[in-house]
């Protein structure tokens, strides 16, 4: 019984289904009301919007009074375009046969493909991907963005795991070619899916990042080009942080600096140490155009644009009258202290007992260590040495002593055997 009656279900629903796609107006596509969207060289079917599916109306072009088909097509309320150019766009009239019109404008376009995408960490806690069309659909269009974080097991693991996620790449504005992720990992991977969406279908573009690949800082901020005065070759440059970057002691910037005179073609460049340089090669009297770059002191990513640039011309005058006096030698005058203040310490005439030592510690440290080893390496030469001697030397108990050239000397009569003269 039960399964008669679930049959029965499924007839009815299947029915029912039937009866409201034949009694329904025409699909509308995301877009403005009343648009069709076809492809050149392809078949296109216009439907009559508001009208009952299968019901016979005639079919106009607007502003014209031929008529493109009639109600004895036997199409109902469709109007069949066989292979639809751009000749065929713009909009149609459709008239039942009680005197009801209706409209349907006809746009011609392209599916989507895979849109072109790229990303960019301006530090080392966000980035953002932008995108572009890779061909022009002549559709509406539109893009969802999102983008998942990829995870290492371990050591161990010779693969990726399961991505987490997936989080919306917020798009800031709604539409805008662009999307922000925020509070984003320095050391971790990112799947970025862009889907570009028509009326005729969607693409997808997925795009794998890492934020220590993609860093590109924005350029060095307050560039300023000043003279020394009294130097005819030198400027000074000082710049700051691009406002983006966070100011934090594991996360530094270093810099490069190009510079050249007007109406040179050829740039010089030094790396400076810090947030300015002195550039002591200029050309005396010509305005020099000074730009910086920045980037991850380790490397990380890619060089900053260059910074707009700026302009300074070295000193032409002589030097102040206060860097003159100071480079001049002069006395320090000494004041008496009164008579009722404890007179001051004299200085001590007498050597240090306590010389000073100028060493630095780890310099010590080695000449100690090298003393040691030495030390060491005398010992064993030594001790080497003297077992070799022990070793080698003559035993006077296992023969007689051989003669030599500390022998004693024996008096020729005194040997037996001797004729006595």
């Amino acid at each position: 019984m039960s399964s008669s009656c679930s049959g029965l279900s499924r007839v009815l629903v299947a029915v029912a289904t039937a009866l409201v796609s034949a009694s329904s107006s025409c699909p509308q596509a995301w877009g403005p009301p009343g648009v069709q969207y076809g492809q050149p060289g392809r078949p296109m079917t216009l439907c009559c919007p508001g009208v009952t599916a299968g019901a016979p109306v005639s079919w106009f072009r607007d502003g014209e009074t031929r008529l493109l088909q009639g109600p004895d097509s036997g199409l109902g309320h469709e109007l069949v375009l066989a292979r639809a150019d751009s000749a065929d766009e713009g909009t149609y009239i459709c008239r039942t046969l009680d005197g009801a019109v209706g409209m349907v404008t006809l746009q011609l376009g392209y599916p989507p493909a895979r849109p072109v995408v790229s990303c960019r960490a301006a530090d080392y806690e966000n980035f953002s991907c932008t995108w572009s069309p890779s061909q022009v659909s002549g559709l509406p269009t539109r893009y969802l963005t999102s983008y998942r974080k990829k995870t290492v097991p371990g050591a161990d693991g010779q693969r990726m795991s399961p991505s987490t996620g997936p989080w919306p790449c917020l798009q800031d504005p709604p539409g805008a070619a662009c999307c922000v992720v925020r509070g984003a990992e320095f050391w971790s991977q990112y799947r970025i899916n862009v889907t570009e969406v028509n009326p005729l279908g969607a693409s997808t573009r997925l795009l794998d990042v890492s934020l220590q690949s993609i860093l590109r800082p924005d350029p060095p901020q307050g560039l300023r080009v000043e003279s020394v005065p009294g130097y005819p070759r030198r400027l000074r440059a000082s710049w700051t942080y691009p406002a983006s970057w966070p100011r934090q002691p594991h996360f530094l910037l270093k810099f490069r600096l190009q510079y050249r005179p007007m109406q040179h073609p050829a740039w010089s460049m030094v790396e400076p140490a810090g947030l300015e340089e002195v550039i002591t090669d200029a050309v005396a009297g010509l305005p020099h155009a000074v730009r910086v770059s920045a980037r991850d002191f380790l490397d990380a990513g890619t060089w900053s644009a260059w910074s707009p640039e700026a302009w300074g011309t070295p000193s032409t005058g002589p030097l102040p009258k206060e860097i003159t006096a100071e480079s001049q030698p002069h006395t320090q005058l000494v004041e008496e202290p009164p008579a009722d203040s404890p007179a001051p310490p004299r200085p001590s005439l007498l050597p240090d007992p306590q010389p000073l030592v100028h060493r630095d510690p780890l310099e010590q440290v080695a000449v100690i260590a090298s003393l040691g080893i030495f030390s060491l390496l005398g010992l064993a030469v030594g001790a080497l040495a003297l077992g070799l001697w022990l070793r080698l030397r003559p035993d006077g108990k296992d023969g007689p002593p051989k003669p030599g050239f500390l022998a004693p000397m024996i008096p020729v009569d005194k040997l037996p055997g001797a004729p006595n003269l």
